[in-house]
């Protein structure tokens, strides 16, 4: 099938220059405009895709070629812009930087969805050096196609006029032009920005990004590049929804809430219903026959973590009941028996896993890794090998055969990870079931099993 898909991804020249604040401004500037906005985000975040959706009105979505596979994805991105009049793609670190090989760069995102590329230059005491690095950035992979610029942190009208000087001797078009303000600044923490989940308030915030946006680049040049992109062609979807056959509890709330929201839609279509619950404020888990607990901030909510012992217990004894339940970085951590803060106190978490976690000042991992099982478990048999990301300051500490083997992707370490008992797995491992389905079935008829 062809999709026509006016499209365009935001680049920067490194982390940092602004990005985030250009694409999620432009979301809500296009939307204001009365366009429908799809947004996406290159790489294995969770957090970005968050404000994407404050922005735009619509569920964000990844685009990383080691979590899914590459040839997935064009059909991942046709599938999820139904329905809107553009796509936008916010990139990740630099253009061309990516896991070994530039796997999931920026760059290479582009060119698969053969989509124009902006590039956000951070010109903060700068000069006409930045036409330098622009031209640098174009011609470095001739088959990437850099649309233009957009100028960011200029610091007068001075200094945008050199610059765009500069930018006309290299017959680069600049298509925004942006000055410094910190008010467009939004709060960070350890992991990097602060979860939309815990930063509703931030509305007001992405408006004015919006409002920016709108004042200072030109909206028309931009959805003009974005509709001469050629269309997409994908193969036919078939209707992959399966019969309900089972009832799959999501932990979802500001301690746990980094889920792709395609990765949950497999589960959905391999027959399970997603019920949300809070593991914060929830006293009861709901009536499911599986959890699935994620990635987030368990070590910012111990306290009150802790003090829901109501949940903790009900968690207990499902899983002492052999009920699947699976696990992710922070809902990792919060299965385990304790959890140290970064302040050194610690807080009882499940007790459903052996083992404790400590937050550690310094980032423990950050990267890609293949995770081979080491024993059968919810997600597949012995020897199966799954693709995922890995991000966290904590370390844990696990007595028992560990059920995991990663080899991080970068340099080839390898070491033992996680930790199992009965139907529940956790590690420190981020997946997207798209890119394994086959782990997703596993579970939900593991799931379904367990019903019955």
């Amino acid at each position: 099938m062809r999709y026509s898909i006016p499209r365009l991804v935001i680049a920067a020249t490194q982390s940092g220059s602004g990005k985030t604040t250009i694409a999620t401004g432009l979301l809500s500037a296009l939307r204001e405009q009365g366009l429908v906005v799809q947004s996406f985000k290159v790489g294995p975040d969770y957090i970005d895709p968050g404000y994407h959706a404050m922005a735009s009105g619509r569920p964000a979505h990844n685009l990383d070629s080691w979590l899914v596979p590459r040839a997935t994805l064009p059909e991942l991105f046709a599938a999820e812009s139904e329905g809107a009049d553009i796509a936008v793609i916010e990139g990740v670190m630099g253009l061309y930087d990516g896991g070994r090989e530039g796997i999931s760069s920026t760059a290479e995102i582009a060119k698969l969805l053969q989509a124009p590329v902006v590039l956000v230059l951070d010109v903060k005491s700068m000069g006409t050096s930045a036409a330098a690095i622009a031209k640098g950035f174009r011609d470095y992979d001739p088959e990437v196609n850099l649309a233009g610029v957009i100028l960011n942190r200029l610091g007068s009208k001075t200094h945008e006029a050199m610059l765009r000087e500069a930018m006309r001797e290299i017959d680069m078009p600049i298509l925004g032009a942006l000055r410094r303000d910190d008010s467009l600044h939004m709060p960070e923490r350890h992991l990097g920005l602060l979860p939309a989940a815990e930063n509703e308030q931030e509305q007001q915030t992405i408006d004015s990004m919006g409002a920016a946006v709108a004042k200072s680049l030109d909206i028309e040049a931009i959805l003009h590049i974005a509709c001469l992109t050629d269309d997409i062609e994908v193969p036919e979807r078939e209707n992959r929804q399966a019969a309900k056959k089972c009832r799959i509890g999501i932990a979802k709330d500001e301690a746990f809430s980094f889920y792709y929201p395609a990765s949950l839609q497999v589960l959905e279509y391999m027959g399970a219903e997603l019920v949300p619950f809070s593991p914060l404020r929830d006293e009861q888990m709901p009536d499911v026959d599986g959890l699935i607990l994620g990635g987030g901030f368990p070590e910012m909510f111990a306290a009150k973590l802790q003090e829901n012992e109501k949940m903790r217990e009900a968690i207990r004894q499902a899983a002492a009941a052999g009920m699947p339940i699976y696990a992710e970085c922070g809902g990792y951590m919060y299965l385990l028996s304790s959890l140290r803060d970064f302040e050194g106190h610690d807080f009882a978490m499940c007790q459903v896993l052996p083992g404790k976690a400590a937050m550690t000042r310094k980032l423990q991992m950050v990267g890609y890794v293949e995770a081979e099982l080491q024993q059968d478990t919810i997600l597949g048999p012995k020897g199966t090998t799954l693709r995922g990301h890995e991000f966290h300051f904590s370390e844990d500490e696990v007595t028992g055969a560990r059920p995991f083997c990663f080899r991080r992707m970068r340099n080839g370490e390898t070491y033992e990870a996680g930790a199992a008992s009965g139907n529940v797995l956790g590690s420190y491992l981020h997946l997207h079931f798209a890119g394994c389905p086959e782990a997703a079935r596993h579970f939900v008829e593991a799931a379904a099993s367990w019903a019955k």
